[in-house]
């Protein structure tokens, strides 16, 4: 598996991905809501983020990992990939690579958080709401230093 940089011709596979992996980890959210979020995520928040994808040999994308400004803001893994280290692989290379120290995540998806405190991210803060304002709590994470890093 490789970690190289997402084309804009990557961005329709990228939604595919991120869509599938939201409906396996997000039973929470709302149908309307994912619906809401789709368009923005691809005309909006893949552009705002510096994008990495894992990609085997053949060129197929099984996950893929957004940092801005220190701040993971989306790391999706494939259903069929989860579980290989796709995910610890991404979050690994955004640490070290790109200088992510901190990520939200939903606080009823406690995979995910789960995920990140396994590998050195602790809650610092809570946000009753998502970033749309949805009722969807966040807990504010941070990795305090690279050295915490399980990997």
């Amino acid at each position: 598996m490789n970690i190289e940089m997402v084309e804009k011709a990557d961005h329709l596979s990228l939604l595919d991905i991120w869509e599938a992996s939201v409906r396996a980890t997000h039973d929470f959210l709302a149908e309307e809501d994912l619906q809401q979020l789709k368009p923005l995520i691809l005309e909006q928040y893949f552009d705002a983020v510096h994008l990495k994808c894992a990609k085997n040999d053949n060129g197929e994308i099984f996950g893929f990992c957004g940092v801005h400004d220190g701040n993971i803001e989306m790391l999706f893994i494939s259903p069929d990939a989860r579980g290989k280290g796709i995910g610890s692989m991404l979050a690994t290379h955004a640490i070290k690579e790109l200088g992510a120290t901190k990520v939200d995540v939903n606080e009823q998806n406690q995979q995910a958080l789960g995920f990140y405190q396994h590998i050195g991210f602790s809650v610092t803060g809570r946000s009753p709401v998502d970033g749309q304002g949805k009722p969807y709590p966040l807990l504010h994470m941070a990795l305090y230093s690279i050295e915490e890093l399980s990997m």
